[in-house]
């Protein structure tokens, strides 16, 4: 991914037009003059919503849908201050322009679970002023006070007289006045439809086959292409003889590229056979020679040397060495890949005006802008339609796969489908980094914690994605998760080594939260059985002066049972951490059988999110995040060797089964506080609480990812 741009915050616009009898209301029109999927004759402005004479209403959604609801949620805050109908409200994705921005990255991204708390204000904004412009245009019509009029469920109802108007006949007259510089927004106790299961935008298309993901994409004249990069990381193509390829039936040409080499074709089955045909000749670079035993040896260094320091509180060196009690423990984690079911693809036509890209993405903004450096560009030469994406977390944030697809058409001269094979997505991913942590803790006489020292060594992502975040060698996104524990310890210290070994890295859903709650949680773990204390009694009674902690884990502990005997055989696990805005809590109960088979019979999970918009859309995350976060603590491992990734597809990286998933209960915890993301937070509990679980079961501290390294299993 390109390195983001430092955009300054536009001032919030408003403006509205008349086209083709709709209204359409927008902040300023777009480079491109269009609104994206408007019908012909309609206002060309950049908008978030526009009403039809039917009375739809259709929402632009700038925030990509990979699974996560916003195709929902988003247009749910423009419904509820619109006081449309529900089942009259459409979606649409937005093009690719900077007033479509994620106000809290500042630029057009998906990503951080900020989809909701980048859009809430502007958003009931954009529906309140519509509404606003709505009534005023009916009491004009009606020669009567804007204030007798009501907004309705999609009319304006003048209740005096009896009249009433739907938004669709109203919306041209609305399209032509000005908007107001201010518009009351509805209170919480208001809200008819936010914190309501509104039924999803996305759901019909995705069960009738209708939904277009990226892989689906049909041009005229496309041709389709398939690559193989460098199968070191780092590597170059030095050569590749094209003859075999294009001995293939229906292969048109071979494109060699820096890093790799592509083949085009009148489809993918020859295109895949023709690159299975070639044998290029790579200068394999400076990364040949390293492998899972050199990174490991390099990250068990580094702990023990002295890291930058992420947080500093009292003295936990003095601390340590007066404690009554010390402990102390390793642990470590792999790389992961993102395994996304849909493989990384996109779809490009370079012409001589630009170039028009169709991609399933979540960096739209780093595209325009990466595509654009690339040929020599404006941005708003570089036109991107966002399909729907077979699962993102973090992977399509990155710009390579779309890169690549631009480069093959250029040189072709013809629209292009570049699809990557699972085997190529699954080895040249940017992986969740390999980390290692060494944690040390003090207990004073009556086992409370008075000392807490956490030292990581982990590569750095925001060093290539965002450097001008690592400050003083600190990576934020290393350290999330450590650094800002909510427990009450009096002496705490938390230090980074920041280490890189050519495998690039990339956000990973939910990121350095992923790797740090299974580090803390794990060990609190420890200094809970250490000090003979219950796990849970043990965090709660460090949460006192955290009340909403508090109540999370004291949910997620109530509707597990904790603190009543579980069914013969089963053991439960629990382990809380915040991140994204939002707190979790998550209790797991298994059973292990002869053999370390390890049945997952029940997840409990508690999320504080502040405010719900679509309990839906929480309750399906939260379980989202569970089953990718169980995934990961069960199978996930990318291994190296020779410069090289060693899986290759879904027999060697496996998925968590659905016979092999348990039950899965939610409990929202409502708190008012401000919005937090809903995307990510469900997968950092489920790995501590799992492995937490099997302590009790079994009595071994598992301190290294997978279990199935330890020859643990799911049945």
């Amino acid at each position: 991914m390109q390195t983001m741009l430092n955009v300054s915050r536009r001032r919030f616009l408003q403006s509205g037009a008349a086209a083709a009898g709709g209204l359409v209301l927008g902040f300023h029109l777009p480079a491109g003059g269009r609104l994206a999927g408007a019908a012909e004759g309609e206002a060309a402005i950049n908008a978030w919503l526009r009403i039809a004479p039917d009375d739809t209403v259709t929402v632009t959604v700038a925030h990509s849908e990979m699974g996560q609801g916003v195709y929902t949620s988003l247009p749910m805050l423009v419904a509820e201050e619109l006081e449309v109908d529900w089942t009259k409200v459409r979606a649409e994705f937005a093009p690719a322009d900077q007033v479509y921005r994620n106000r809290l990255f500042g630029i057009q991204a998906t990503g951080g679970s900020t989809s909701i708390r980048s859009s809430f204000d502007h958003l009931r904004q954009a529906g309140a002023t519509a509404r606003e412009m709505l009534r005023r245009a009916a009491a004009e019509g009606w020669g009567v006070p804007v204030e007798a009029c009501r907004a309705q469920a999609g009319r304006v109802v003048h209740e005096a007289s009896g009249r009433a108007a739907g938004y669709g006949a109203l919306a041209g007259a609305a399209a032509k006045l000005e908007p107001p510089a201010e518009v009351p927004l509805k209170k919480p106790g208001d809200w008819s439809l936010i914190g309501t299961a509104a039924a999803r935008l996305d759901v019909p298309a995705k069960v009738d086959g209708s939904a277009g993901f990226g892989i689906d994409v049909k041009l005229p004249g496309m041709l389709t292409a398939t690559v193989l990069a460098s199968p070191v990381f780092g590597g170059r193509l030095k050569s590749v003889d094209e003859t075999p390829a294009l001995a293939v039936k229906g292969v048109r040409a071979v494109v060699p590229l820096e890093r790799a080499v592509a083949v085009v074709a009148e489809g993918y089955w020859p295109a895949l056979k023709g690159l299975e045909a070639l044998a290029p000749v790579w200068d394999e670079g400076p990364h040949a020679a390293m492998s899972d035993v050199t990174i490991r040896a390099e990250l068990s260094a580094a702990l023990k040397q002295d890291g930058a320091v992420a947080h500093n509180e009292g003295d936990a060196t003095a601390a340590l060495a007066g404690a009554d009690r010390r402990l102390e423990a390793a642990y470590e984690v792999p790389y992961l890949a993102h395994a996304t079911m849909e493989p990384m693809n996109a779809t490009a036509r370079v012409t001589d005006t630009g170039v028009e890209i169709w991609a399933p993405t979540q960096g739209q903004g780093p595209i325009q802008h990466a595509v654009a450096g690339l040929l020599g560009l404006a941005p708003e030469q570089v036109k991107v339609h966002t399909t729907f994406l077979g699962g993102g977390f973090g992977r399509r944030f990155e710009t390579d796969f779309v890169v690549q697809a631009v480069l093959v058409s250029k040189a072709v001269g013809a629209p292009v489908k570049l699809v990557w094979s699972r085997e190529e997505d699954m080895r040249q991913d940017f992986y969740r980094p390999a980390a290692m942590a060494r944690l040390r803790a003090g207990l004073n006489a009556a086992g409370e914690p008075v000392a807490w020292h956490v030292r990581l060594a982990a590569p750095s992502i925001m060093s290539r994605a965002l450097p001008d975040y690592v400050k003083d060698g600190i990576d934020p996104s290393s350290v999330e998760g450590a650094a800002d524990s909510p427990y009450a310890i009096a002496n705490q210290r938390i230090e980074y080594a920041m280490r890189h070994f050519g495998v690039p890295v990339g956000f990973w859903r939910s990121v350095g939260n992923s790797q740090n709650a299974f580090f803390v949680e794990s060990f609190l773990d420890e200094l809970a059985h250490a000090a003979g204390r219950d796990p849970f009694a043990f965090r709660r009674a460090l949460l006192a002066d955290k009340p909403r902690h508090r109540r999370v884990l004291e949910t997620a502990a109530e509707a597990a049972g904790w603190g009543r005997t579980a069914p013969e055989g089963r053991f439960r696990g629990i382990a809380l951490h915040e991140s994204f805005g939002s707190i979790a809590a998550e209790v797991a109960e298994i059973s292990v059988a002869k053999g370390r088979g390890i049945k997952l019979h029940r997840m409990t999970c508690a999320i504080d999110c502040g405010r719900t918009i679509n309990p839906d859309t929480v309750v399906a995350q939260m379980e989202s995040g569970i089953v990718y976060g169980l995934t990961a603590a069960l199978f996930g491992r990318i291994t190296i060797a020779a410069g090289r990734v060693q899986e290759g597809n879904f027999d060697s990286y496996p998925m968590l089964d659905l016979a092999q998933m348990p039950e899965v209960e939610v409990r929202i915890v409502e708190s008012g506080a401000a919005l937090g993301g809903v995307g990510e937070p469900g997968t950092p509990p489920a790995a501590p609480a799992l492995t937490n679980a099997l302590f009790a079961a079994t009595g071994m501290r598992i301190r290294s990812l997978p279990l199935s390294r330890h020859g643990f299993s799911a049945v």
